[in-house]
């Protein structure tokens, strides 16, 4: 275990500011609260912190970095809180710390979803500063070092499996190559330990036949380099790693024997210039292997990574693969963001839009003046355009950012999307126009009665989404016109005396321009074609009787004249519409008025803008309140004056609560010194219900007027 003094010259060593006396708090703060806590192997637990600490110190990452680290399990696994972190280190460590922990939570749910993309996803997109990231990575190279301490097969596959799916991939996403090869590696001599061994047994023979081949290989390339003016060049060769040679064996179905470039050399020079110098001069010497040039100089990966990759028939004749980078893209390579904390007296020389949030970090950690400014300019933005967020069952599902629980009703089944009632977001339940966030568990609540709401396209975000939604209101739309317009005509008919004939319709579908029955009678429903004009083409000798203007005959609630049309079944905002201006209720006497493209728009009898219709009688249409369609609400709208005085608007709320009805918009539309005047909607069953609830309303002393409003 490292001791407290060597962490803190080891940090010093490479950054002679760090903050000597808040790496010894912490040092001090972690040994003090993990206490007697033991860790599998029987050590002390607080020995894992110090190594992960000690691991940070190798990548010669910040000082708060560090503290971090011996920090990162405390508010996880002892008694301290985040609000003790934050008083003795400050809020920057305390955001830290508290990102680190957040990502340790996820990981409980991970073994449960085999999304191991998504999950990468939202690692990154939790890990807002780059340095949580770092920090959890280090943890988990330690955890992944001492896991033959776990006595549970299972367990210990399950952390060597989420190693390779996940955390090695990250390591490489943010280019820590030798980070993601060493838990690669660790993984592997759990998952496939017979495999390891295998292709180490036949590296160790290679090496026993080949005898000096790697060193006379060496020596060529820096000889024939030094030829071509490359005096400063290094040639190393390593050998690929158990697990890169075991996968290409799977990749490519292919025995140890058949591969030909287990070994890679690197040349690492001075310049960017030296690079495409250096390869000029290897491929004038050596016959080129077809289709193993890359150039990722001038186009780098996106996690930055930048070298020219070569393949050439060498020295000895022998087929091996060379990398030729700079120093610095060498230290960025293995180390990836870490690297450019070693390199910052040198930003300038990264160069690319790649690097671009790179070489900020390096600014800001060089001349930010406050851990705040520190923070906001290090947050990662990969993936910053989506939010991750669990089902029930651990499941993972990513959504654009901005998405609601409908959305992610749709993305976990049309079916789920389309019966959705309700949600549940951590154990409470929110509005499904709700904005989700990273790491939210969502319960989604649905009834076989729901179908989706139109008024749900207004928020939904997903194509998936707003698809379905779409089409469920054409769907509906289509069949509450070809109802609407099937009742429409069958009323006409009988007026005229006749009986409603799909033969005689059929005979006069062309003059509509539709090729159906059914296409007509959604033609009338939705106003695009008159009763009158159909009435015309069946009966062409027909007399239409001509008035200035047509008012339908008043009728009693319990009566209607069999040519009205019943309004049962059908869906407000489809194919029929109540009026802003009257807000009918059951009980009114009402006219439809057909509206082109619309359907149908219910007013009351008295409602002043009938006037605006009088001279378009072919629009107005005789309809009436069906009296089995009962159990459904409406919206009726009142007019209130009430006194300026505390508990006033409680009461009028009270009143309404307890006569059953249920307040859906309230506006304050005057206000004075004595009295306010309010527009109050309110769903009732019926007309004699809101009267009622007027009656009850009129009775309280702190409202002076009450009237049902029309506008």
């Amino acid at each position: 275990m490292i001791r407290q003094y060597d962490l803190v010259e080891r940090v010093k060593a490479y950054d002679p500011n760090a903050d000597e006396d808040a790496l010894n708090r912490a040092y001090v703060f972690s040994m003090q609260a993990h206490g007697s806590q033991k860790r599998a192997s029987g050590d002390p637990y607080f020995s894992h912190p110090v190594e992960v600490a000690g691991i940070l110190a190798q990548m010669k990452l910040d000082s708060a970095s560090i503290v971090t680290g011996l920090l990162h399990d405390t508010v996880e696994d002892t008694v301290a809180t985040l609000d003790d972190i934050e008083r003795l280190f400050g809020r920057d460590i305390a955001r830290l710390v508290d990102g680190v922990t957040k990502l340790s939570r996820l990981e409980l749910q991970s073994d449960q979803t085999k999304q191991a993309e998504n999950f990468r996803k939202l690692v990154l997109a939790m890990s807002e500063d780059i340095r949580v990231l770092l920090v959890k990575l280090a943890d988990r190279l330690h955890n992944m070092e001492t896991l033959h301490y776990i006595k549970s097969d299972e367990k210990r596959r399950r952390i060597a499996r989420e190693t390779m799916e996940i955390y090695a991939p990250l390591a490489e996403r943010i280019g820590m190559h030798q980070m993601k090869d060493k838990l690669e590696d660790l993984a592997f001599a759990e998952l496939h330990p017979e495999g390891r061994e295998s292709i180490k047994t036949r590296f160790a023979f290679l090496k026993e036949q080949g005898g000096s081949l790697v060193e006379k290989v060496i020596n060529q390339l820096t000889e024939t380099l030094k030829e071509g003016g490359l005096d400063e060049a290094t040639v190393t060769g390593r050998e690929k790693t158990p697990y890169s040679i075991w996968r290409k064996m799977q990749r490519k179905n292919v025995g140890f024997e058949q591969l030909s470039d287990i070994m890679a050399f690197r040349v690492t020079v001075e310049t960017v210039g030296e690079c495409y110098q250096a390869l000029g001069v290897i491929h004038s010497h050596y016959p080129v292997v077809h289709g193993r040039f890359k150039d990722y100089i001038s186009t780098p990966k996106p996690n930055g990574y930048r070298s020219l990759h070569t393949g050439i028939f060498g020295p000895e004749r022998q087929r091996i693969e060379v990398q030729i980078r700079t120093r610095e893209m060498h230290e960025v390579a293995e180390l990836g963001v870490a690297a450019h904390w070693s390199y910052k007296q040198n930003a300038g020389r990264t160069e690319g839009k790649q690097y671009r949030w790179l070489r900020e970090l390096l600014d800001i950690l060089e001349h930010a003046s406050g851990p705040e400014e520190f923070l906001e300019n290090t947050k990662l933005e990969m993936f910053q355009d989506q939010v991750f967020c669990f089902t029930p069952k651990g499941d993972l599902i990513a959504l654009p950012r901005g998405a609601t629980p409908v959305d992610f009703a749709y993305a976990v089944h049309s079916q789920v999307g389309d019966t959705c009632v309700g949600a549940k977001i951590n154990g409470r339940i929110v509005p499904l126009r709700s904005q989700l966030a990273n790491g939210d568990q969502v319960d989604i609540i649905t009834s076989k009665a729901q179908t989706p709401s139109p008024t749900w396209e207004r928020f939904v975000v997903t194509g998936k989404a707003r698809a379905r939604i779409r089409r469920f209101i054409r769907a509906q739309q289509r069949a509450q016109y070809l109802n609407l317009g099937k009742e429409i005509l069958t009323k006409a008919f009988r007026h005229e005396h006749q009986e409603l004939s799909e033969k005689a319709l059929e005979a006069v579908t062309k003059n509509f321009a539709v090729t159906t029955v059914e296409d007509l009678y959604a033609a009338v429903g939705e106003g695009l074609v008159t009763k009158g004009e159909v009435l015309n083409a069946v009966f062409p000798n027909r007399v239409e009787t001509k008035t200035a203007k047509v008012v339908p005959l008043p009728r009693a609630r319990s009566k209607s004249s069999d040519n009205a049309v019943p309004i049962r079944g059908l869906i407000p905002g489809m194919a029929l519409h109540y009026a802003g201006c009257c807000h009918p209720l059951p009980g009114d006497r009402i006219v439809g008025i057909v509206t082109t493209g619309k359907g149908v728009t219910i007013h009351t009898i008295d409602c002043e803008t009938l006037e605006s219709f009088a001279d378009t009688p072919e629009r107005w249409l005789d309809v009436a309140w069906d009296q089995t369609d009962e159990g459904h609400s409406h919206i009726g709208r009142i007019s209130v004056m009430i006194g300026n005085e505390p508990g006033a608007l409680g009461n009028l709320t009270t009143v309404i609560g307890k006569n059953a009805g249920n307040i859906t918009n309230l506006k304050i539309t005057n206000r004075a010194n004595d009295f306010f005047e309010i527009l109050v909607d309110i769903e009732v069953k019926d007309v004699k219900h809101l009267t009622n609830l007027i009656a009850a309303l009129r009775a309280m002393p702190s409202i002076n007027s009450v009237e049902r409003a029309r506008s």
